[in-house]
């Protein structure tokens, strides 16, 4: 791909050429330039303003192509996500049954210590019983009655100790079908576990590849003035945004019987996370520009809390917040939730004071954090006032 010359050039040689312009009149006469001179440099002053001109807008068509792979790459890091989430779960789950088949598995040991004291018993009787013959206990014996009972208690001993032999047999073929389903589950836990690493370093590897792409970005736009007019722009649209979702949701009506009214709980409302705010709601953000909410720094894949009882209204990428979220409270109120790595619920949801809706990310300087404003009636206001810290 072809480098666009630096817009510096073209802009030296530019006022260069004005320079030229401006001093013909003070030239002497004998070197005075005829028509067609001035008709041409006029024209390489105009092929510079179209040059520059055309290096702006190859300029933006790159921040575009960036801003697009970005959006990719944290739709990716999100699925990422909730993949691990999914197999943390998995993992869990398999560890539970792993606990049942071993507490079942002693249970059925300590069976089999039980058994084999009775058939020592049993064999023990059965010994006893037959060192003598049925004909000596019919010959030895005057009465016919304790005779057959004899005889019947001997068949019984047999039988039972035939039954117990088959249960004990079972008993060890269950044994070991415990002992396969246990090495199942361990197979299972263990490719599970390969899972989750295989997964975790792809997320460290797109996570690495996303603060790249948003240093160079930033290199692409550079400069205060650059900056000022993203940022402005970035907040125009999210004006926009607060105020069509206001219109949107202005005719729905609010879940029936969990409405809260947010005014009521003024200083009581849930934080979003335990973290430090590293910029407050109104200090300066750039040339003249001041935070609307906060920055709240935390590690990267930590849950984020809703503040309070609500509907999510927004849940997707936006330019300049990254994956963001928003919900509806209800009269009003808004709360926004920026710069995530995931997002955790989607538009309809509704949700309660602390329910996890999203994960940390990293903002636009690759530095890891939140971004949480709270609006009302399309105005942001200072969190601080509302949050119970």
């Amino acid at each position: 791909m072809c480098t666009p010359a630096p817009v510096g050039i073209h802009v030296a040689r530019f006022w260069l050429r004005c320079l030229f312009l401006v001093a013909l009149p003070f030239a002497l006469p004998a070197q005075q330039e005829s028509q067609a001179e001035a008709e041409q440099r006029l024209e390489a002053l105009q092929q510079d303003i179209r040059s520059l001109q055309e290096d702006l807008s190859r300029s933006r068509t790159a921040q575009q192509s960036e801003q697009s792979a970005l959006r990719q790459l944290d739709l990716r890091i999100q699925e990422n996500t909730r993949t691990l989430k999914r197999l943390d779960h998995e993992v869990d789950e398999h560890r539970q049954h792993l606990a049942e088949l071993e507490e079942e598995r002693d249970r059925e040991h300590t069976r089999i210590l039980a058994g084999e004291d009775d058939l020592s018993r049993l064999l023990a009787l059965t010994y006893r019983l037959a060192r003598q013959s049925r004909i000596k206990l019919v010959l030895n014996q005057d009465d016919p009655l304790r005779v057959a009972r004899l005889l019947a208690y001997h068949d019984y001993i047999s039988r039972a100790q035939a039954d117990r032999i088959a249960s004990l047999r079972s008993t060890l073929r269950e044994l070991d079908r415990l002992y396969s389903d246990i090495e199942i589950a361990l197979q299972g836990i263990e490719r599970l576990q390969h899972e989750e690493t295989v997964a975790r370093e792809a997320l460290q590897a797109q996570r690495e590849e996303r603060e790249n792409l948003i240093e160079e970005l930033e290199r692409q736009i550079g400069g205060g003035e650059k900056r000022l007019a993203e940022l402005e722009r970035d907040r125009a649209d999210l004006e926009r945004l607060i105020e069509r979702l206001g219109d949107a949701l202005a005719d729905i009506p609010a879940n029936l019987g969990q409405e809260v009214d947010l005014k009521a709980r003024k200083g009581k409302l849930a934080m979003p996370l335990s973290a430090p705010v590293r910029h407050a709601f109104g200090q300066p953000r750039a040339a003249g520009l001041r935070w609307q909410g906060w920055l709240l720094g935390a590690t990267p894949g930590t849950e984020v809390g809703a503040i309070a009882h609500g509907r999510v209204a927004f849940a997707d990428w936006f330019r300049g917040y990254g994956l963001m979220l928003i919900i509806d409270h209800g009269k009003g109120f808004l709360s926004l939730y920026g710069y995530n790595e995931s997002l955790l619920r989607d538009v309809g949801d509704w949700v309660e004071p602390g329910e996890a809706i999203a994960t940390v990310g990293t903002g636009p300087g690759g530095d890891p954090g939140l971004y949480f404003e709270l609006r009302r009636d399309g105005k942001a206001v200072d969190p601080a006032a509302w949050l119970d810290r």
